[in-house]
């Protein structure tokens, strides 16, 4: 009985879904394109608060606990864990006032209404896994970008997804090289439960009434420890609240 509720439910969201991308893709596109990034960013927290509360058409929920309030006048680099496409709605729109930009594969940056379109032009890193020295440079980018605009960037360093929920080893590259162009940056972890589950198989069926959290950590301060340092106190963090 549960897997039929599953796809009914699955079918309601992913039309919601759908039609959710295709309207904001024109609404982003005017706006960005008639008002600039700063009204255009704004169109994006909308679009990010109708793709997360709309978990509740599946009858699951979601809820972001903070640990500690973050400074809003620092640049703040999140560290996550990875275990799902839904991931970026949850620390976009719950983190909104820290405007984060992402680290993503730059195939995403073609053919998804919205999401593709928001990652050309909010300057995302968007990185081939293949070629590393230009992925370096990309990333390099966004830290002088999030830097000199007081903005934020979230990465990913398992790299993909995990399809177990189990947290992977962390790369350490993309954050030493944002921490290089950007020295200031506050290191805050963040633990994402519950989305793999909720989203084990691609996009259908979707595994109805999961309960989602995203929880910010305690902050690092990465002045004088080195960026391996950094990354391991993170997976740590995190571990205890995934696993732990």
């Amino acid at each position: 009985m549960k897997i039929v509720i599953d796809y009914i439910l699955s079918v309601i969201y992913l039309l919601y879904f759908g039609l959710i991308l295709v309207i904001f893709h024109g609404i982003q596109w005017v706006t960005f394109t008639l008002f600039g990034s700063k009204a255009h960013q704004q169109i994006v927290h909308a679009l990010n608060f109708c793709l997360v509360y709309g978990w509740y058409l599946t009858g699951s929920s979601v809820t972001a606990r903070k640990n500690v309030e973050l400074p809003t006048d620092r640049s703040i680099l999140f560290i996550a864990n990875h275990q799902s496409m839904f991931d970026i709605p949850g620390i976009i729109w719950f983190w909104r006032q820290h405007i984060p930009k992402f680290v993503a594969k730059k195939e995403l940056a073609k053919g998804i209404p919205s999401i593709s379109y928001n990652l050309r032009v909010a300057n995302a890193a968007l990185i081939d896994r293949k070629d590393g020295k230009a992925a370096v440079l990309e990333i390099a980018k966004l830290g002088k970008h999030i830097c000199e605009n007081t903005f934020s960037a979230a990465i990913f360093p398992e790299g993909t997804r995990s399809r177990t929920g189990k947290v992977k080893e962390f790369n350490v590259g993309g954050v030493a090289t944002l921490l290089k162009r950007c020295p200031n940056l506050l290191v805050v972890p963040l633990a994402i439960e519950g989305t793999q589950k909720f989203n084990p198989k691609g996009l259908f069926p979707l595994r109805s009434f999961s309960k989602l959290k995203f929880t910010s950590l305690t902050p690092i301060e990465p002045e004088g420890k080195k960026a391996e340092e950094v990354v391991a106190e993170a997976r740590n963090q995190i571990l205890q609240i995934v696993e732990g």
